[in-house]
């Protein structure tokens, strides 16, 4: 998501500081965007002049205090752990401008809670970008307690000049999306658990019968197990409902490192391909 979201800032014209905990990790960033702009010329959609522009508006930081001392707004992507998130927005409150915004990528965390961890809980908000980022157009904007018009109406802005489609929303567990596409995902998850039908019928039908783009055990694959997973713990515990208790697959195959495309195994096999993640088998 972190090099998505990036992708998108520069390619409109705004100048980046992407961070991340190694230079291994930002020149894996890197590759990822320059490939994902090569997709975009090959299609026509950019040219060579735009995608170079991009990739020189974007600057490479192994250190938050150096990364944000000059920014307008901050956007964390890290894992969805309330503690990390914390401990990154606390540095990033101490070493931004007074004046930036700061916000968060999450997909559940309350917005909120980690605008505890900071002096300007006013200017702290969700931005929570649909992946990949480059290609899909909702943006949730997330207003937490504290979290002011002046921030929502800048955020909303920034997302419309980013040529994406905000939609304002409260704080309260999984916001709009999550809180709805985690039950369904959780429930095919339980109707393969039960042996009502195999990964690759439950994903037909819910593509052919619903006209869902991708299947719902697919799309948990793209997602991540893990981070369906922490959503759905999120969303129990934030509602206490039990319809929100994550299946006892979905939690054995995390805990077995199955974690979907990006550890190569999860409700399928996945192997990487010239331009894609290709599909090689079913999940059994």
């Amino acid at each position: 998501m972190g090099n998505g979201i990036a992708h998108v800032f520069a390619q409109h014209g705004r100048k980046v500081n992407l961070v991340d905990v190694s230079q291994e990790a930002l020149d894996k960033a890197m590759a990822t965007i320059a490939n994902n702009l090569d997709r975009q010329v090959k299609k026509g959609s950019i040219g060579d002049a735009e995608k170079g522009a991009t990739l020189a508006n974007i600057t490479l930081h192994t250190r938050i205090d150096s990364a944000v001392n000059d920014v307008q707004l901050a956007v964390e992507a890290v894992s969805e752990n309330l503690a990390v998130k914390q401990k990154i927005f606390d540095l990033l409150d101490k070493n931004a401008p007074p004046e930036a915004i700061l916000a968060s990528n999450t997909s559940s965390i309350s917005i909120t809670t980690i605008a505890a961890a900071t002096n300007r809980p006013g200017q702290v908000i969700g931005m929570h970008f649909m992946n990949p980022v480059p290609v899909m157009k909702l943006l949730e904007v997330i207003r937490g307690y504290h979290t002011t018009d002046e921030t929502t109406r800048i955020i909303a802005e920034e997302g419309a000049y980013l040529e994406k489609v905000p939609v304002e929303v409260n704080d309260y567990p999984g916001f709009v999306a999550n809180r709805i596409l985690m039950p369904m995902i959780n429930e095919a998850i339980y109707t393969l658990h039960e042996g009502v039908a195999g990964v690759s019928e439950i994903d037909t039908v819910m593509k052919l019968g619903m006209a869902h783009p991708m299947g719902p055990l697919q799309l948990a694959d793209f997602i991540g197990l893990d981070v369906c997973l922490s959503i759905l713990r999120v969303l129990h515990e934030g509602f206490g409902n039990p319809k929100y208790a994550p299946c006892p697959l979905l939690v054995n195959m995390v805990n077995a490192g199955n974690t979907g495309v990006k550890s190569g195994e999860g409700f399928y096999s996945w192997t990487h391909g010239t331009k894609e993640l290709i599909l090689a088998k079913r999940f059994m």
